[in-house]
């Protein structure tokens, strides 16, 4: 089901365990049984209907929240998610409830000292199309970096070939990235495109090319925007947006 893109796996368990699947016109409500590939799987209405009730949420994560469970000391993001906190700009008609806190999961993680686009979401689906293993959704991350004790105009301290090193030919934990696009924002910017998020994976990038990260914000998600999104503040995502 999860496969399908039905649902995620655990909203496959719970439903199994309602009786809310059949698979060939026969209810299936054991978790584990195993079907044919080309099995005919339906889905009761009423799992399709809590579904739609659940909600993906934006923040704009500001430098001193982590992304999940609290550590450290440090709150999680989804504590910035309260009524008077809702950006003036959600367009969307969906009213506030504190039933869209539960089961509310980071989709992408962003490091205590970055900032910018965190997304929370109830919907297993979108989580696995954000950062389940075959996920393609490029992200975008502007990064301000020092090369050395070159702070300023960084762009023409800093050798071509590192920047294609950047582009193509690391490793992190022994394992060759992904292709990325890096380009140069401004003097001191830069700006990275990534399909794939290993943990701490543009600071880590950024030290093995001698570069020092000063700050990072993440601006986009495949198709949603930060936007002008203010930090600390949330908005729901609208029915007319995917990723």
């Amino acid at each position: 089901m999860s496969e399908l893109g039905l649902c995620s796996r655990r909203e496959a368990d719970e439903w199994i365990e309602k009786g809310w699947v059949t698979v060939d016109g026969v209810v299936i409500d054991t978790l584990g049984t195993k079907v044919r590939p080309d099995a005919d799987i339906q889905i009761d209405p009423a799992a399709q209907a809590m579904q739609l009730k659940q909600v993906t949420i934006l923040i704009h994560k500001p430098v001193g929240f982590v992304s999940g469970q609290a550590e450290d000391g440090y709150e999680p993001a989804v504590t910035l998610v309260k009524p008077e906190n809702r950006w003036e700009g959600d367009h969307t008609d969906l009213r506030f409830s504190v039933a869209h806190l539960r089961q509310l999961a980071p989709a992408g993680r962003l490091d205590i000292d970055s900032t910018g686009l965190l997304v929370l979401t109830q919907d297993g689906r979108i989580a696995k199309q954000l950062i389940g293993g075959h996920s393609d959704i490029d992200k975008e991350y502007l990064v301000r970096v020092a090369y050395g004790d070159v702070e300023t105009d960084v762009e023409h301290a800093f050798p071509a070939e590192s920047l294609a090193q950047l582009c193509h030919g690391l490793e992190l934990d022994g394992v060759p990235l992904k292709p990325a696009l890096v380009s140069w924002q401004n003097g001191e910017q830069l700006r990275f495109v990534l399909r794939e998020g290993k943990k701490r994976q543009i600071r880590r990038m950024c030290e093995l090319v001698g570069l020092h990260v000063v700050g990072l914000k993440r601006v986009r998600m495949g198709h949603v925007m930060l936007g002008a999104l203010p930090p600390g503040q949330w908005r729901y995502l609208g029915p007319d947006e995917s990723f």
